[in-house]
């Protein structure tokens, strides 16, 4: 198969490029799209997604994580770098993007427009990635247009992405219009404007949350808006409220045949079986995001 053609940023130095395009090519499997196993919910929300009804025991054990990102069928794992420092140690065969800001759940946004400070650094990923030879890839942050406080985030997360870019790491926003101003986050053209705040900011990939149907158009014409709103910026879901398998890859699917988004970010609906069903699922989205595969050989996998 011909090898995708990495097309590198003008921020991205000569010196950075080859780093830049070995970073790319690892966590999207020379492929060009991406299956972001984001597991930074363990700060975000605290306890709340990785014990009680309906999720496996395993689960509350962080190593789970992972062990299932050392089975290697996801691009990346997307945690916090203080986590990662925990247990890369034993798993230094992961692809790892460092997420350098965050917040936890218990301020409402009925209370306080929530702000997501940063907590690490890229200097900080830097010297952490040479100093215990792990291979992060990349660095995350998340932003919330809308809020209060959207002006400091804004302003890190630019300052983050070029530097990120200076070294050759990938650049990666996750992007949620929230706060009191903004009355619907989920409306498609809301959405697609997220999209595009994140080509704005110089992000190789920007992950949104799905828009839901509105205006007379559907949730995914708004997704296929927000596509070419992020211009060769890449789009990928975030992977919401678990659900059954089938229906996950099926959405998946038809979000990137019908609307040209490039894989997806997702936690939950992986972490949360056990380590034998979330490695099976991985697969699973390993056939359908970087095999290519059709949908329907796909769900016979699970």
């Amino acid at each position: 198969m011909k090898a995708f053609n990495v097309d590198v940023p003008a921020d991205v130095p000569p010196s950075a490029a080859d780093e830049y395009v070995r970073n790319y090519r690892a966590i999207t499997r020379d492929t060009g799209k991406l299956v972001l196993f984001s597991v930074d919910q363990k700060i975000e929300h605290l306890n709340d997604y990785f014990f009680g009804e309906s999720i496996s025991p395993e689960d509350n054990n962080p190593e789970h994580l992972f062990t299932i990102a050392h089975a290697g069928f996801v691009g990346a794992m997307a945690t916090h770098l203080g986590l990662i420092a925990r247990y890369a140690n034993q798993y230094k065969k992961c692809n790892y993007i460092a997420k350098l800001n965050s917040k936890t759940h218990l301020v409402p946004t009925a209370q306080k427009d929530p702000e997501s400070v940063q907590l690490y650094s890229v200097a900080d990923v830097l010297k952490f990635k040479t100093n215990a030879g792990v291979p992060i890839r990349g660095i995350a942050f998340t932003l919330y247009p809308g809020s209060e406080s959207e002006s400091h985030m804004l302003a890190q997360a630019a300052h983050a992405v070029l530097q990120a870019h200076e070294h050759g790491l990938i650049a990666i926003l996750f992007i949620y219009p929230r706060g009191k101003a903004v009355k619907n986050e989920h409306e498609g053209n809301l959405i697609a404007g997220a999209a595009g705040l994140g080509v704005s900011l110089g992000a190789d990939f920007v992950k949104i949350n799905p828009p839901t149907d509105s205006a007379g158009k559907s949730s995914l014409e708004w997704l296929t808006i927000a596509t070419q709103a992020a211009g060769n910026t890449k789009v990928v879901c975030a992977g919401g409220q678990p659900t059954d398998p089938q229906t996950f890859l099926t959405v998946l699917h038809d979000q990137m045949s019908k609307s040209g988004t490039a894989g997806c970010a997702t936690g939950r609906n992986i972490h949360q079986k056990s380590l034998h069903d979330a490695i099976n699922f991985t697969k699973a989205l390993n056939a359908l995001v970087y095999e290519n595969k059709p949908l329907d050989q796909v769900l016979k996998m699970i």
